[in-house]
């Protein structure tokens, strides 16, 4: 568990542009159960290599025309109970955070695993999701 000092910043960031924190497995079962439209969740860490680039790109995703219906974000290493929920929706990938997955009608249809995000920067990321949304928004 990392100390909420160090964390809170990271979380808020996500926050601010419009997407709402899961911390518990109940809160994960909830907002995951929809089965209408989209949903993006937004697996945060804190790892400086993939992170400081995944939280710009998914917030400058949201000035596209297309966008999810619903915006989640769990915090890998913080809220491990709700974290591990929300990764029991995102089989066959395995864990990785930081990780984006978006739903459409209750089930994945995409997903950016941190191997994707740690080799682009936060434009290559939003460029990308915005790609997504265009698909599948």
């Amino acid at each position: 568990m990392y100390p909420i000092d160090l964390v809170a910043p990271m979380s808020q960031e996500l926050n601010t542009a419009g997407y709402k924190s899961l911390q518990t497995e109940t809160e994960v079962i909830e907002a995951l159960s929809e089965t209408e439209g989209t949903t993006l969740v937004v697996v945060n860490s804190v790892c400086g290599c993939a992170a400081r680039y995944a939280r710009p790109g998914a917030i400058d995703a949201l000035s596209h025309e297309k966008t999810p219906d619903r915006l989640y974000t769990v915090f890998a290493g913080v809220d491990k109970p709700a974290t591990e929920k929300a990764r029991e929706y995102m089989i066959p990938y395995p864990p990785s955070s930081p990780s984006m997955a978006l739903f459409k009608d209750g089930k994945l249809v995409h997903f950016l695993e941190r191997h994707h995000i740690e080799r682009a920067n936060s434009e290559m990321i939003s460029g990308h999701l915005k790609k997504v949304f265009d698909r599948f928004c």
